[in-house]
């Protein structure tokens, strides 16, 4: 019995011993398995990283070929009109180089009349040389008087009664209605003598100057024994104050001249009392005598 027990102990030692030998061989084969499990996961992951990539980087080229390819026909539509351009250029070039072989041909006569042209434009610009310092010379005079004018009436008369400016080639003195006669009248008032005088005076002085007096009326209508509409009553005063400057103050007769306006050529609108008060006036234009202004284009003087 003993001797059959002893047998079946080391049969099941060895058993034993086996049964360990694999367990710990298949710990170690689940081990690796898992270990190889986890590498086939990662390596999964990364296929499928490159996967996204790869078609990142597909669509990037599909939109930089589109970009390209619309670039191009950009470039080749340039190049096109760049071809037209450079032949319209060929085309002016060739008409030029036609006009530049027609200019070669000129006649001799035809240079004389570009030289006479040429000679004929040189003396306008003389005279149109000589007519700017006439005109600024005229300028200056008109300054002149207009200073002289303004320096003699200015003691007793208030501004808003007489104006003196330089309008062009002549001097234009505004007297108002109120100094020189009385409403509806076209006798001349004492005080306007103190004006007409002190303006006779200048006038005098300057016997190269014509005098134009011109009468103004607002366009209230009048109509009496005497006077016939406003055309009569601003001739009648013109023709006063003309009368005046040459019987009492011995102006030349024939440097005067009188005009009537009538109620037109307003300064301002006649819908007001001040507005047809400013509009009542008489102008006194002093100018220079045609033949004086042509002397000052003479070139000899």
């Amino acid at each position: 019995m003993k001797v059959f027990v002893k047998p079946l102990i080391m049969f099941f030692a060895v058993t034993s011993l086996a049964s360990c030998v694999a367990k710990k061989k298949y710990v170690a084969l689940q081990a690796e398995h898992d270990r190889v499990q986890a590498n086939l996961v990662k390596c999964g992951d990364e296929v499928q990283d490159y996967k996204d990539r790869l078609a990142n980087l597909q669509r990037t080229s599909d939109t930089q070929i589109a970009t390209a390819q619309t670039t191009i026909q950009q470039r080749d539509q340039q190049l096109s009109d760049m071809k037209d351009q450079l032949n319209d250029l060929k085309k002016v070039r060739d008409r030029q180089l036609e006009q530049v072989g027609d200019l070669t041909v000129l006649s001799k006569a035809a240079n004389s009349n570009i030289d006479n042209t040429l000679s004929q434009m040189a003396q306008k610009d003389q005279y149109i040389n000589r007519l700017h310092a006439a005109r600024t010379k005229a300028d200056s005079m008109n300054l002149a008087l207009a200073f002289n004018l303004t320096r003699v009436l200015k003691d007793g008369i208030e501004d808003k009664d007489i104006e003196v400016k330089v309008d062009k080639t002549v001097v234009m003195i505004n007297i108002s209605d109120k100094m020189l006669f009385s409403s509806g009248s076209f006798k001349i008032s004492p005080r306007a003598n103190e004006v007409l005088g002190k303006i006779a005076q200048i006038i005098q002085s300057r016997p190269e100057l014509e005098v134009m007096v011109e009468g103004y009326t607002d366009n209230v209508a009048i109509k009496n024994e005497c006077i016939s509409d406003n055309w009569d009553l601003s001739v009648k005063r013109a023709t006063s104050v003309v009368r005046t400057l040459q019987g009492q103050f011995k102006v030349d007769p024939n440097k005067l001249i009188a005009a009537g306006r009538g109620e037109f050529n307003t300064l301002t609108s006649n819908d007001t009392a001040e507005g047809r008060s400013t509009n009542r006036r008489t102008r006194i234009i002093l100018m220079p005598k045609l033949n004086q202004f042509y002397d000052l284009l003479s070139a000899n003087k």
